[in-house]
């Protein structure tokens, strides 16, 4: 098996720091101390490849072969010498990447006659691949792509749910276990979320390996009109757990169900941001070390910390409640907080479709914590919560 290796070094940068995409923002991010997203997190699913490939578990002894281009957009995440020996240099990355690049890798990769892409990015690297498959490649030849979740927001059905999920999907495939199937390469409107909504778009599709388990399917927009009395009943119950605890710190997540939760209380939260809510004080779109410097700080005279909570509710379609759209909750914000103080919240609508919550908080020991714990708490009304397991 031919795999073709893509990494978009300059997704995710912004994550932390709170931006809601890394385009054209990468020196900003990068001079901010951003550090490298989405070169781990192929180095991660290589090395996960490299363990499965080696463990005994690849039972037809399959032979794997990389092709990319040196550098940071393939070859320097090669976690183990025999990959490397294993890689076929098509190129080299140049010295700044853009969408060009992409695209011009995507079509070397293609006359390389690679049998499957295996790339990391977000869902702007994924338009810039497809829309190059579709310029290379004739409707007969449909070449399945596999993506490394390692950019900020991931709607698009191409993605795995972690990195080592890519790894397992692409040996699946390899091995003939998977077949492929269409799906939709979903992005956010970027016109429509300047005028204050948050919106996803279809903007083609792809050919990737159909693993339910594995692969996280595409944003679903779920939220309705009709849900309005939900809503408030969902905004109550917060307001309740505030009024009978005045020092409650808040820490308001992502997405239109809580933006629009907020407005039932009295507070102007950011669409796309992370918030934070005490007492009178909103401190709107934090980053990573503003959410941290904030939660530190809400501490007694003997340095333990005082009440808080944080709200975060599930992407529709995928069930992703952490690690999508929010990488401003770190693993450090994360432990911060304290598992025990995560809430989620949910409409019936968006709760109809989902089974399990997911978890990818870029740290393998947090996240198997998170297993561990089997379960969340999940508000689906005034005074109405259920328990919705975690993903395994």
């Amino acid at each position: 098996m031919r795999i073709g290796l893509v990494v978009n070094p300059d997704a995710g940068l912004g994550g932390r720091l709170g931006f809601k995409g890394s385009d054209g923002r990468a020196r900003e991010a990068r001079d901010a101390g951003a550090n490298d997203r989405s070169g781990p997190r192929m180095q991660e699913c290589l090395a996960h490849l490299f363990h499965i490939l080696n463990s005994g578990f690849n039972r037809s002894n399959i032979s794997v072969s990389y092709v990319g281009w040196t550098g940071r957009m393939g070859h320097e995440w090669m976690p183990e010498p025999s990959m490397v020996e294993a890689f076929e240099a098509i190129g080299a990355t140049p010295e700044t990447t853009s969408a060009e690049d992409t695209s011009l890798l995507v079509e070397q990769l293609i006359d390389a006659n690679v049998d499957v892409i295996l790339y990391a990015g977000g869902d702007g690297t994924t338009r810039d691949i497809v829309l190059a498959l579709e310029q290379a490649q004739s409707d007969d030849e449909q070449t399945p792509l596999v993506g490394v979740p390692g950019g900020v927001k991931m709607h698009s059905g191409c993605f795995a749910t972690t990195p080592k999920a890519a790894a397992e999907v692409v040996l699946a495939f390899g091995l003939g276990d998977l077949q492929c199937a269409i799906t939709e390469v979903m992005d956010l409107d970027e016109e429509v979320y300047q005028q204050g909504e948050w919106r996803v778009r279809m903007y083609g599709e792809a050919w990737t390996p159909s693993s339910p388990r594995y692969m996280q399917g595409a944003k679903e927009q779920v939220e309705r009109e009709s849900e309005e009395e939900t809503l408030q009943g969902l905004a109550k119950h917060v307001e309740s757990l505030i009024e009978e605890d005045d020092d409650l710190m808040v820490i308001w997540g992502s997405g239109g169900t809580l933006q629009r939760m907020g407005k039932f209380v009295g507070k102007d939260l950011t669409l796309l941001g992370i918030d934070i809510s005490h007492q009178t004080t909103l401190h709107n779109d934090l980053n990573e070390q503003g959410l941290i410097d904030i939660i530190s700080g809400h501490v007694d005279e003997h340095g333990e910390q005082r009440s808080i909570l944080l709200l975060l509710s599930p992407m529709g379609g995928q069930g992703f409640l952490i690690g999508r759209g929010n990488l401003q909750l770190s693993p450090a914000v994360l432990r911060l907080v304290g598992m025990n103080n995560i809430l989620g919240v949910a409409t019936p609508a968006k709760l109809l479709g989902l089974e399990s919550l997911r978890i990818d908080t870029g740290d393998g020991d947090l996240d198997e914590e998170f297993k561990q714990k089997r379960y969340i708490k999940v508000l689906q009304g005034f005074r109405t919560t259920r328990l919705l397991r975690i993903a395994q």
